[in-house]
């Protein structure tokens, strides 16, 4: 993770925000020393609620509170992606 002050961001804003976008680096914001906010790519968020999702199944799962479910033929028949 790089650190960069707020005062030395705000002339290289856009520049951090594509190297957070494209390069999936997080920066941290720095103010006084401490971290105040990060940049970081929306795949990288998008990948961590991933992430959560299925580790919250798993414990449901793990936990018996999950129905029987839906098997993906029978979905597929509801869509009418399968006859």
């Amino acid at each position: 993770m790089t650190e960069i002050a707020i005062s030395k961001a705000r002339s290289e804003l856009g520049d951090l925000v594509r190297r957070a976008a494209h390069g999936r680096e997080t920066i941290a914001l720095t103010d006084h020393g401490h971290v105040a906010a990060l940049l970081v790519s929306p795949q990288v968020i998008e990948d961590l609620e991933d992430s959560l999702a299925i580790a919250e199944r798993e414990r449901l799962q793990a936990q018996g509170l999950l129905g029987e479910g839906i098997s993906h033929e029978e979905v597929g028949r509801m869509l009418g992606l399968r006859t």
